[in-house]
């Protein structure tokens, strides 16, 4: 029997996406495309301007981030950075991955000697 975990790896990484984000966006301005190679060069998250852009734009819609266009020798870009509400929200969101993660992580360790087999 083949174990397809597609759908939920999926599932795992959409959850993970907003927190990931915001992370990238957290040391400083950042534009999309510069989130998504900061991304996946630090990761190897490997994500798409079509799933990343309306993330963005729900982010800085709920006001965690604030979105600015700004000219650049290429084109002008739109720079994300976050703002005083999008921090309070970063920090209880990293402290419930932490949370969540170490009860996962205790979880596996428990169950590790039945993974085995």
């Amino acid at each position: 029997m083949t174990i397809s975990t597609d759908s939920w790896t999926e599932q795992l990484r959409r959850g993970g996406l907003e927190l990931a984000i915001l992370l990238a966006v957290a040391p400083g301005t950042r534009y999309g495309l510069e989130i998504i190679r900061h991304l996946q060069e630090l990761t190897d998250l490997v994500v798409t301007e079509g799933t990343i852009y309306p993330i963005l734009g729900r982010l800085a819609r709920d006001g965690w981030l604030q979105a600015e266009w700004q000219a650049s020798a290429a084109h002008p870009r739109k720079y994300y950075r976050m703002t005083a509400a999008g921090r309070r929200r970063l920090r209880v969101m990293v402290e419930e991955w932490r949370a969540f993660s170490a009860k996962i992580d205790r979880l596996v360790v428990a169950a590790d000697k039945w993974t085995d087999a």
